[in-house]
């Protein structure tokens, strides 16, 4: 391997930060030597292809091996691609063959004069045909833990000189491989923090000052109770209400009361992420999966990660998109786009959604298995409509608050003004009623509060969530499919079989036709049969 290369591509490994780069440059710088056929890198990390392995049978311990990381090579054959990491030795069980009884032991190996016929060669042919001399292998180890195993097999005999070369060169790329996954780790740690006060800040510029549930009615009785029983546990919870109820108030109170509070609530609004960012926003990516991904990002949910993810607006998520957030709520493990490493996670989910989602299954925009996934735990926040009493102590607490933000005196609220607040609909429920108490305290002028309201009336009462007329409250997964069944046949038989088109059942249903014409695969639909 005579190579007086070397030292020079220490300095070039040594200005490299990346893994990857740092593997490839290691191999390479070898494989640049004089007589050097071929060299690779191996790393230690958990097993995963076990099932696959050709050393499957030797193995005697499936959790940790071998992974082929880095390789080059001057091939005679120009047919043969040493750059490749899929090939049959892509894996070592630690302790098995040569090259892991080097990973396991920290010994290094040199075997020179080599002819093609020994009993621990593979491939002879190969040997023979590319005329190597001598195989070296060199652990490599950093302050005392063997990362994993650098080999060459080279077309002339090492001299001892040559290998104890390897030897120190070997040495150099171990700590230049800890120090890269140290460098990695802290950018992916920099990232992570930075996206988290990213998010804070988000949180304290939106924040309503709200720190409690207030109001003392039966239907929020109802709904403490319920925070009280589902805090403790880890089981998913999907809030209902109507638009301005307080869901992500209550999502809150059920993260502060749970063992997860130490760690961050993440808040993701559905409704106003674009399709095409779900999985970005969701499962993060890594620099270049696309175009603008200038650095690696995590997803909300490895913001979350041993703590709460807040889903507000779930029942906006794209059918495609549902797929694979109820991969990722079953198996606890995400993949950045534009990696395939899956990165375990531990995450609670609370969703809220103003949407009848038991109808939206039925309509074929929300998967049943997702649904039944997500309301584990369901909650309805009642609207402020239904509970009158809770208007004046909410009136009250907003009155203080926002004066405060408004480094406004705090106005004195007559008895006709409350009794004003508790005769309005409220529409907009809490959110309306905060906003039209600051409205008029900018408006006040240090003098009484004024509200200009609209006067209810029993025609403009919205309908609560719960009174809508639904066929039964709870469904089992056979009824559900069932009326999903029956849907779907009603719509071919107005549209005579036709799926795709502005007349055809897809539209009627108001869903996609390839996710329709999917559904009645599954269902084992004959669309003929409904003409």
């Amino acid at each position: 391997m005579n190579c007086n290369k070397l030292p020079q591509v220490m300095v070039s490994i040594a200005e490299n930060l990346s893994l990857t780069e740092v593997l490839r440059s290691v191999v390479a710088g070898i494989a640049d030597c004089g007589n050097v056929v071929l060299a690779r890198l191996w790393l230690v990390a958990p097993g995963d292809l076990c099932a696959t392995c050709r050393f499957r049978a030797e193995c005697p311990d499936q959790t940790r091996c071998l992974h082929l990381a880095a390789s080059a090579g001057n091939p005679r054959d120009p047919t043969r691609d040493y750059w490749r990491l899929d090939g049959a030795f892509r894996r070592f069980p630690l302790g098995v063959r040569k090259i892991g009884r080097v990973g396991k032991t920290g010994e290094p190996l040199l075997l020179p004069d080599v002819h093609g016929d020994e009993e621990w060669i593979a491939d002879p042919a190969w040997v023979n045909g590319e005329g190597i001399k001598t195989f070296a292998a060199q652990p490599l180890v950093f302050r005392g833990e063997v990362l994993g195993v650098l080999a060459i097999f080279d077309a002339s005999v090492l001299a001892q000189d040559d290998f104890d070369w390897l030897r120190v060169f070997a040495n150099y790329a171990a700590v230049s491989i800890a120090n890269a996954r140290s460098f990695e780790e802290i950018a992916s740690l920099k990232a992570r923090i930075e996206e988290e006060n990213d998010y804070l800040r988000e949180e304290v510029t939106s924040a309503l000052g709200v720190g409690d549930i207030i109001g003392g009615s039966p239907g929020l009785r109802k709904v403490t109770e319920q925070i009280r029983l589902v805090a403790p546990t880890d089981a998913s919870v999907l809030i209902m209400g109507e638009s301005g109820t307080g869901k992500e108030l209550i999502a809150r109170a059920i993260h502060e009361n749970s063992p997860r509070r130490d760690r961050a609530l993440i808040k993701v609004n559905c409704g106003a992420i674009p399709e095409g960012l779900f999985e970005s926003e969701f499962f993060g990516h890594v620099k270049g999966a696309f175009t603008g991904a200038s650095r690696d990002k995590p997803g909300r949910f490895e913001l979350a990660d041993r703590g709460t993810l807040f889903l507000d607006e779930i029942g906006e998520v794209p059918l495609p998109m549902q797929a694979k957030l109820l991969r990722v709520l079953q198996e606890q493990e995400v993949e950045r786009v534009g990696d395939p490493r899956p990165r375990k996670i531990s995450v609670r989910i609370i969703a809220a959604t103003h949407r009848d989602l038991s109808r939206e299954v039925q309509a074929g925009r929300f998967r049943q298995d997702l649904f039944y996934r997500l309301s584990v735990f369901p909650m309805e926040v009642p609207p402020l409509r239904e509970r009158p009493e809770d208007i004046a102590p909410l009136a009250a607490h907003f009155i203080q608050t926002v004066a405060r933000r408004l480094n406004r005196a705090v106005p004195r609220v007559s008895q006709s003004t409350i009794t004003q607040l508790t005769a309005h609909d409220w529409p907009g429920n809490v959110r309306e009623l905060q906003n039209a108490i600051e409205r008029a305290i900018i408006l006040s002028r240090g003098g009484p509060l004024r509200f200009d309201l609209a006067p209810s009336t029993p025609s403009s009462r919205r309908p609560a969530l719960h009174d809508q007329p639904v066929p039964t409250q709870f469904l089992t997964r056979d009824e559900l499919k069932r009326q999903e069944r029956d849907s779907i046949t009603a719509a071919l038989k107005e549209t005579k079989g036709r799926i795709f088109g502005p007349t055809g059942a897809a539209t009627l249903l108001g869903m996609k036709p390839t996710t329709l014409a999917s559904r009645i695969k599954a269902l084992g639909l004959n669309r003929q049969a409904t003409d």
